[in-house]
């Protein structure tokens, strides 16, 4: 057994700190570099660089790799050398105000515009009003008015003439005025009327009618008079404004003349405000408030005068960067907000708000992946904005066929590079079922979770946590507490080889080794430090773990640590509680009888196995009929299963101990209960590695040290685990003073030997076993299983057939016991 048993020296890595150069990491300058993710680095290069459509980029890797800090950080610096972008603002369209026109104006004019805007308006505000009230306006309104007037009565004075020379005076009446026929100069009475003959009234009733039609061309050139007063106010009001305004808005027109869409828009403003001037002048206010209310809208009309200022930049602070940590769909497109006044709902332009996409324009836009396509809409809006190049701001409530928002502002053309940061996982459904995702994200940049290790490496990671103090005032570490976090980082990295670059778990570990140093008073953290952290990290994850271990100490939960026992075998399985993963042993037992149905698995049979677990029993199923059946069919049961498990079982890295069970019970061999393996097989009987088998050995250390210690008891792991072991040390002083072991092995025959201290065996050269071996004891029950079960076979074809003969030979099969006398020892098999 001792040529399997592995050394302390490879059980876990060896740090020696008198190598690293320094004393403290006080020493040391500050890493201000990504360690080890140069492949990373080229890709988002290249990404941040290229300006071709659709080179958009997905950063991949897992948690804690520090791939969004890097990003940020390469950014940020590219950014500040890039020229900043234009601003944009959303002005009335006075042709169509529910949609909005935008303007774009060099970085840092958008709000010169708006202010020199609000200037202009109030200044109108102002001197309209005065200007109106002024004596010049009044005298020359009332000259128009007067003159009007006189032309009136002027042409009253003409009617009333000639009704006169027609027998006809006017009266007032209350709707206006009326004809009264005239007799020496004064009014008729009602008697005098009365008294006139037929033909007198025939005449005066001709007469009437005369006059009438005179009176209705009256009022038709009373009516043009009015319009031409009301043509030649109205002339007179715009002449006004024009003059008020004329020197403002050549100011500034004139300094905008080089932006011919400011130049249109300002034209259409100020035949909006000639045209509408009276909104300028004070209005009565209504006796009631609500009456204040116009249409829909309380705001006062002057409002579509001003500039909403939608994004802005300064001139000397270069490209933006948007880190959008929430992109729901108005976070990330913007939105139409909606204002009410007693009980109304109003919007306008002033309202648009803009969203990440436009406040990155002409920049970067950094984004989760996992939250864009967690938020309703956000995908499908970000996609169609880097697909036409083009952004419009309108309400979510569109896409379900519902909206109150009136407005369709005018698109606004988006040219931004977009980083999405997520797992790789992600990227991979999206390539598979997203179309459009490999058009408009062509640059994939993969982090790494670990290097090759090295001393470059090794003074990184100490100038890292250099950094790390610096940065939060932490105490710095001593050598010695450095090589601990190095420790660390080939645990993480599951590598005797290899750093891990899961910054996120080193940091937490650096702050937690400087908590414990500072309550203890210590201005330099040391490895001691170190350990506490991690202990204490684990007792606060471990509760579950404890519990398990609580209930086989008890014997609740069945292992056995010491003795033999034929077809049972400890295995060691893997349990994750999020960031805290734990080993503990299971039995797992296998019962052969005579049979054709093979390797039965239990848990498949309970459909409590994964896809991997089963596919680990049926290898299992070809490694034995390969090995066993190549003379005789492959004719048996066995029945596998993990005890007392009431939960799915995945994975195949209990194969190894599974194949040993059915071995042990073949051969009727015990197998020794002071050992566990872990390992999964291939058809060929070699031991393949597999995961979390530091937890594993730590979790069998675990049950042993709670039993009591024996030196007999240990873990078979596969030999190509060695690389990955980076144990407790408490488990590596375990196996230096030899209370405890770890073995190693290539193949099912040495793990056969250590199991059960009984050499597995060769063929000859006639392909038989020696009878001794364990393979041979296997080989001759697998020849018997098949012998029963072609006997079987036979009596049942004779039974068929018709009745047995009497005086012949019976044809009941030989016992397996008559069986073994021809092919075993005769000594006892131990039990």
């Amino acid at each position: 057994m001792d040529k399997f048993k592995l050394p302390p020296s490879l059980l876990t890595p060896v740090i020696d700190p008198e190598g690293l150069g320094f004393e403290q990491t006080g020493e040391l300058t500050p890493l201000d570099e990504t360690i080890g993710q140069e492949r990373a680095v080229e890709a988002l290069e290249f990404g941040l660089h290229m300006k071709g459509p659709g080179f958009n980029l997905y950063v991949a890797g897992p948690a804690g790799t520090g791939k969004a800090s890097l990003v940020r950080r390469m950014v940020r610096r590219m950014a500040r050398e890039e020229p900043p972008p234009p601003d944009w603002c959303y002005v009335n369209n006075f042709q169509d105000p529910s949609q909005p026109s935008c303007l774009r104006f060099p970085a840092g004019q958008g709000r010169v515009f708006a202010q020199a805007m609000a200037v202009f308006v109030q200044g109108l505000r102002r001197d309209i009003p005065t200007t109106f009230e002024s004596k010049p306006y009044l005298d020359a309104k009332a000259k128009i008015h007067d003159e009007t007037e006189a032309k009136k009565k002027a042409l009253f004075r003409e009617l009333h003439e000639f009704g006169r020379e027609h027998g006809f005076g006017f009266e007032e009446l209350p709707m206006g005025f009326g004809l009264v026929p005239l007799r020496s100069g004064r009014p008729m009475t009602e008697e005098e009327i009365e008294q006139l003959s037929d033909h007198e009234r025939r005449a005066l009733s001709e007469q009437r009618k005369a006059l009438e039609s005179e009176i209705r061309e009256f009022h038709v050139r009373i009516h043009a008079l009015d319009h031409e007063a009301e043509r030649r106010l109205l002339d007179l009001d715009r002449q006004v404004v024009q003059t008020v305004m004329e020197d403002r808005f050549a100011a500034v027109r004139q300094a905008y003349q080089a932006m011919p869409d400011v130049r249109a828009y300002l034209d259409r403003l100020h035949e909006d405000v000639v045209t509408h001037y009276r909104d300028f002048l004070p209005k009565d206010k209504p006796a009631l408030p609500f009456l204040a209310i116009d249409g829909a809208s309380p705001r006062t009309d002057l409002t579509r005068y001003q500039v909403n200022l939608l994004v802005e930049h300064a001139a000397d602070q270069g490209a933006p960067v948007i880190d959008e940590s929430h992109p729901t769909y108005a976070n990330l497109i913007g939105k139409i907000e909606r204002k009410a006044h007693m009980g109304v709902m109003y919007t306008d332009f002033t309202e648009i708000k803009a969203g990440a996409l436009l406040r990155a324009n002409g920049g970067y836009l950094v984004l989760s992946a996992v939250d864009v396509l967690r938020q309703p809409f956000s995908w499908d809006a970000l996609k169609r904005v880097l697909k036409t190049g083009h952004l419009t701001i309108e309400d979510a409530s569109e896409y379900v066929g519902f909206s109150t928002i009136g407005l369709k502002p005018e698109p606004i053309p988006v040219d931004v590079k977009v980083i999405l940061v997520g797992p790789p996982i992600v990227y991979q459904l999206l390539q598979a079922y997203e179309e459009d995702f490999r058009k408009i994200f062509k640059v994939k940049a993969d982090f790494d979770v670990d290097i090759e290790r090295s001393e470059q490496q090794d003074r990184q990671y100490a100038r890292f946590i250099a950094r790390v103090c610096r940065d939060e005032q932490l105490p710095h570490f001593s050598k010695e507490a450095v090589a601990a976090v190095i420790h660390r980082g080939f645990r993480l990295a599951e590598r005797h080889d290899r750093l891990s670059l899961r910054f996120s778990l080193i940091s937490d570990l650096i702050r937690e080794a400087g908590f414990w140093a500072q309550r203890d008073g210590r201005r330099l953290v040391t490895d001691a430090d170190v350990e506490t952290a991690i202990d204490h990290k684990r007792r606060r994850s471990n509760l579950a773990e404890q519990w398990i271990q609580d209930e086989i100490r008890e014997g609740t939960l069945l292992v056995d640590v010491d003795g033999e026992v034929m077809g049972q075998v400890n295995g060691l399985s893997l349990h994750l509680l999020g960031d805290y993963a734990f080993g503990r042993p299971c039995r797992i037992t296998a019962r052969v009888s005579v049979g054709t149905k093979g390797v039965i698995d239990i848990q498949r049979e309970a459909e409590l196995a994964g896809h991997v677990h089963s596919k680990g029993v049926l290898t299992l199923a070809g490694y034995l009929a390969g090995k066993f059946a190549g003379t005789h069919p492959f004719a048996l049961n066995a029945t596998l299963t993990f005890e007392q498990t009431y939960s799915e079982v995945e994975g195949d890295s209990a194969a190894a101990a599974e194949l040993i069970a059915i071995l042990s019970s073949l051969a009727e061999v015990p197998v020794k209960q002071s050992l566990a393996i872990t390992g999964s097989v291939n058809q060929l009987g070699e031991i393949q590695p597999i995961g979390g088998v530091n937890e594993k050995i730590e979790g069998f250390f675990e049950t042993c040290r709670r039993r009591g210690l024996t030196g007999r008891q240990g873990v078979i792991i596969p030999a190509r685990n060695i690389k990955h072991l980076a144990l407790r040390p408490e488990v590596v002083k375990a196996v230096e003073t030899g209370t405890f072991a770890v073995y190693g092995v290539n193949s099912v025959e040495e793990a056969v030997e250590l199991m059960t201290g009984l050499a597995a065996g060769e063929r000859d050269r006639e392909g038989f076993y020696p009878e001794e071996s364990l393979f041979g004891r296997v080989d001759l029950r697998m020849e018997e299983l098949a012998q029963i079960v072609a006997s079987w076979g036979e009596m049942v074809a004779k039974a068929s057939s018709g009745p047995v003969e009497t005086g012949k030979e019976s044809a009941r099969p030989s016992s397996p016991a008559r069986l073994r006398s021809r092919h075993l020892p005769t000594t006892p098999h131990p039990e």
